[in-house]
């Protein structure tokens, strides 16, 4: 069977384009979800069973989120349960990649629950600012339901526009990410959105960074939204 250093290497050498992601995605979840994905390999693993066991690590953590008091203890282990679930979100397509094993099911598997990953991360901080924060004001419960709104449509616009974009022109080549623009998605990545919950013990300080993700994904979308639209026109 291939050494995992040779299956690592042979993964390092058939990665997604750089362009568009940002550097907690190309510095961070690529790499761990590469060596996940190796292992997988050595395993004799399919892709759908990353994507599967990525769920079990993600919506278990996210139901805790909503049933169980915020304290320090639960913060650390959410947010080590969602990043690793994160990491192999990224190890199943890096798997079929080099299983060549890809298929339309699989692909269908994983952005179905992307989608639900991204609704419900925000319906469960919702819940735990109802049931146990002790909210400035009220109004900070629409903070979920505006999150959940921006990433999703990020989220499905950035889909829709790489599959007309597919439809009507030819790809365009891959080029270098340019360092600043991967810098600057770093508040849009789910990676971070992640790191957030090590400070959902704290309230106040967890309540700044959820708020301020929020803002950094409204403008996003908005901005992202005017960019695609032009570009298809």
């Amino acid at each position: 069977m291939t050494g995992f250093i040779e299956v690592l290497r042979h993964m390092s050498a058939a990665q997604k384009p750089a362009r568009g992601v940002s550097v907690y995605t190309l510095f961070v979840n690529r790499p761990a979800g590469r060596v996940l994905a190796a292992l997988a390999y050595r395993a004799g693993a399919t892709p759908n069973q990353l994507t599967v066991l990525g769920a079990l690590f993600t919506f278990p953590a996210l139901a805790a989120v909503a049933l169980v008091r915020p304290g320090p203890g639960l913060s650390v282990c959410v947010c080590a349960a969602l990043a690793v679930g994160f990491a192999l979100d990224a190890a199943d397509g890096q798997l079929a990649r080099t299983q060549r094993s890809g298929s339309p099911s699989g692909e269908w598997l994983d952005h179905v629950l992307d989608c639900v990953k991204l609704v419900t991360v925000h319906l469960v901080v919702l819940v735990s600012f109802y049931r146990f924060f002790s909210l400035p004001d009220p109004a900070f419960l629409l903070a979920p339901l505006l999150f959940e709104l921006a990433a999703v449509v990020i989220f499905f616009a950035g889909i829709l526009t790489e599959q007309l974009k597919r439809r009507t022109a030819a790809p365009a080549p891959a080029a270098p990410a340019p360092a600043l623009r991967s810098l600057l998605l770093l508040p849009v990545d789910y990676g971070v959105t992640c790191l957030a919950f090590l400070f959902l013990g704290s309230q106040h300080v967890f309540l700044s960074v959820y708020c301020t993700l929020l803002l950094a994904h409204l403008l996003f979308m908005a901005a992202f939204l005017v960019k695609w639209f032009r570009e298809l026109r």
